[in-house]
């Protein structure tokens, strides 16, 4: 029974809530990661889903594509029903219409929790604490010390593993090591036949080829169809072509996808699960040049693998003789395989659009430099592009545009700013680059004090306070002027 004041009853309440579909999800981190980790993405869908294959990089006509393209709307006899079905731009609506609950979505796996200073105490207590990692180099040298080594084979190993890449590969040969080092080309190539035998399994390789082999051979796995299948059909499987996998091999599709899963098992950089170089190599995902007193855009696609859906498939279900789970199960992976093709588009087409509108409003900063950019927000640029700005905060995360001015990020063209005298807008970057500009060509011996750069930008029409001027000197890594003076 209840105590004193308290009830128990049922009540109804009706409430509305945004659940995204997996698929969105999906779409949502493709138009999020860069064009480097894309290509991962890509790659773990090939895995997963037999229904995709990918196209070679060259040597399929336009017209082919788009033919592939219009069967794939049309397969197994799906009709009307099925290309309904594949009309996905009511999902991709819904980008546009995402409030700002869900801007750092992707980055913080829709988490909601609230830190307090002690977590933040902990988490940098943690990051503290961090040793130094050993590095692949240490890793092999010291297995090449433990496996009693002659010394003229431990000497051209030292010389190997300086020539090896963040993924384990060898980057340069046996005679070029050995010409090098000025050493005995059978050492090197004992050293390089040792090399292939340590930990992790894989380092050492020529070729992504030779390290997904040399990992199967670690596991006993040397003779299987996986094996067989690297060895002999490599570029097949690059290309996802897994009937003709099969019919080369003389083995069932079934044994073919065992073996794609095994090898997808594989560490395709084993070097990398070590202390990482802190120098970053950035991509950029857009080029903009000038051609013919216009500004190009040339998205890269390098890193983009060409998908389509493999007729193999299509075939199967419109010849009938398959069981309804079956012919489900290739219906719903299609359908993936389109989502994705169809997201890998959106996404470039995203992001041409903002980058084209972002050389609209800041034509300025292209033709001259820093010093002209103006202030730009994300929700000026949704508004032209169409999009909610969530959807252009996520277009532009992590991604990089190259300019006659040097490589930056996009988030470098969103900047707050200020009003000058003229009506102007200028960018809080350019106030900083005019800040550097007036203490280069200052008198060193009479250098200029804060208050001083202050009355110089109000004679420019920038009126900006002293202790703004101190930050953004700050920020640049100036002294203050006491500190610049040199005496002559």
């Amino acid at each position: 029974m209840s105590g004193p004041g308290f009830s128990q009853n049922l009540r109804q309440r009706q409430n509305q809530s945004l659940v995204l579909a997996p698929q969105l999800r999906h779409s949502l981190k493709i138009l999020q990661v860069a064009a480097l980790d894309l290509r991962s993405v890509i790659q773990e869908e090939l895995q997963s889903n037999p229904t995709l294959e990918e196209l070679p990089m060259e040597g399929t006509s336009l017209d082919q594509e788009q033919q592939d393209s219009a069967n794939d709307n049309n397969e197994s006899g799906e009709g009307a029903d099925n290309r309904e079905e594949m009309d996905f731009s009511k999902e991709f609506d819904i980008l546009t219409k995402l409030d700002d609950d869900w801007k750092d979505y992707m980055s913080q796996a829709g988490g909601t929790q609230q830190h307090t200073a002690a977590d933040a105490e902990r988490r940098q207590h943690f990051f503290d604490s961090l040793v130094t990692e050993t590095s692949l180099q240490e890793h092999l040298i010291r297995q090449a010390e433990l496996a009693d080594t002659p010394d003229d084979v431990l000497k051209a190993m030292s010389h190997l593993v300086g020539s090896i890449d963040d993924r384990g590969f060898l980057t340069q040969t046996p005679s070029d090591v050995a010409l090098q080092a000025g050493l005995p080309l059978d050492a090197v190539q004992e050293a390089v036949r040792q090399l292939k035998t340590f930990e992790p399994a894989g380092i050492g390789a020529s070729s992504l080829a030779e390290c997904l082999l040399l990992q199967l051979v670690a596991k006993g796995r040397g003779d299987g169809i996986a094996a067989r299948i690297i060895k002999d059909h490599f570029t097949l499987l690059t290309r996802r072509r897994i009937p003709e996998i099969a019919r080369k091999l003389g083995v069932h599709l079934d044994d073919v996808q065992d073996a794609i899963a095994e090898i997808g098992a594989l560490d395709p950089a084993p070097g990398r699960r070590f202390a990482e170089d802190s120098n970053r190599v950035v991509v950029p995902d857009v080029t903009v040049e000038k051609d013919d007193n216009e500004w190009k855009i040339h998205l890269n696609n390098d890193y983009i693998p060409r998908l389509r859906i493999s007729s193999t498939y299509k075939d199967l279900i419109a010849k009938g003789s398959l069981t309804k789970d079956e012919r489900d199960y290739l219906r719903e992976r299609i359908r993936s395989g389109k989502f994705l093709i169809n997201s890998i588009e959106q996404r470039q087409q995203t992001i041409e659009r903002i980058t084209r509108e972002i050389i609209k409003m800041q034509g300025e900063f292209f033709e001259e430099g820093v010093s002209k950019l103006r202030p730009l927000t994300m929700t000026q640029i949704a508004d032209v592009v169409g999009v909610h700005e969530t959807t252009v905060s996520r277009a532009i995360a992590n991604k990089y545009i190259k300019t006659p001015h040097g490589v930056f990020d996009f988030k470098f063209f969103f900047t707050p700013g200020y009003q000058a005298d003229s009506g102007a807008s200028v960018s809080n970057t350019s106030v900083k680059e005019m800040i550097n500009e007036l203490i280069i060509i200052e008198d060193r011996s009479h250098p200029l004090s804060d208050q001083e750069i202050v009355v110089k930008l109000q004679e420019k029409g920038i009126n900006i306070a002293r202790r703004t001027v101190a930050k953004y000197r700050e920020e640049l890594g100036l002294l203050p002027s006491n500190l610049r003076r040199e005496y002559i």
